[in-house]
């Protein structure tokens, strides 16, 4: 297991410190995680000369298409219709949260900007059959009568996260692919409370009694807990001695680090 502590409290809004050597089991790269959270359905846009406009949902899909979705009649697609080029400059920004009630429940958000355009009418059905798969949201249902499926061809990718910026690549954020535990993260969840409680417990008495342990999330190099103290908090990482291929391999990983003294 691995700690970190910050003597400081989490600026509003900003992700908490998260620390994970890679002597520790590792954690996922900036690529990886950046298409976890784009994966989110929380996601705000802003396009220039437009401002900020309702984004009914967005994700990245497994072949790397960000898409986003719009009501049709909002200011945008009529903006679209109007540009000369046919897109627009735009930044979308995704929010990834925590599972549990914390003090700064932002784990971190992803800004990916780039040029904003319509989808062509012969390609939305594929782009929403890909967008279900990444994402399924009632939203969909939407497109092609009270809501316009558009797409945002990627030109810049920033991941916030643990007080970091980093950069991403756009062709690494195309190649990478999500986290597979943490897109089964919900259903994970419901299916191993109990062992992952008894987890907690036993970070629990490691952190010690006058702070408070919840869950921050799982991924495939292990289980993140939050560490709130009077002061601040830190977090906590769990690791698997290997990374997971896949949710399935989740329940025995965790069982097996019950099995496992905590340093």
């Amino acid at each position: 297991m691995t700690a970190g502590r910050t003597p400081r409290k989490f600026p509003a809004g900003t992700p908490a410190p998260v620390t994970a050597p890679a002597a520790a089991g590792g954690q996922p790269s900036p690529a990886e995680r950046a298409r976890t959270v784009a994966a989110r359905p929380r996601a705000a846009l802003h396009v220039l000369g437009s401002g900020t406009t309702p984004a009914l949902a967005a994700t990245t899909t497994a072949d790397g298409r960000t898409f986003v979705v719009v009501p049709t009649s909002g200011p945008l697609p009529q903006a679209l219709r109007d540009s000369p080029v046919g897109d627009l400059p735009a930044r979308l920004t995704v929010t990834d949260r925590a599972p549990s009630a914390l003090r700064q429940p932002i784990r971190a958000l992803v800004e990916i900007a780039g040029w904003l355009a319509a989808v062509p009418a012969e390609d939305v059905p594929d782009g929403v059959l890909a967008f279900a798969e990444a994402c399924p949201c009632d939203a969909l249902f939407d497109v092609g009568l009270t809501a316009t499926l558009l797409r945002l061809d990627v030109a810049d990718v920033v991941l916030h996260e643990s007080h970091a910026v980093d950069h991403v690549e756009p062709e690494d954020f195309v190649a990478a692919g999500p986290d597979p535990v943490t897109a089964a993260e919900a259903d994970l969840l419901t299916a191993e409370w109990d062992a992952l409680a008894r987890l907690r417990g036993r970070v629990q008495a490691w952190a010690g009694r006058r702070d408070d342990v919840r869950l921050l999330g799982l991924d495939r190099f292990g289980v993140r807990f939050r560490v709130e103290c009077p002061r601040g908090g830190y977090d906590v990482r769990v690791a698997f001695p290997e990374p997971l291929t896949g949710r399935a391999e989740f329940a025995r990983a965790v069982r097996g680090l019950l099995t496992c003294a905590l340093d």
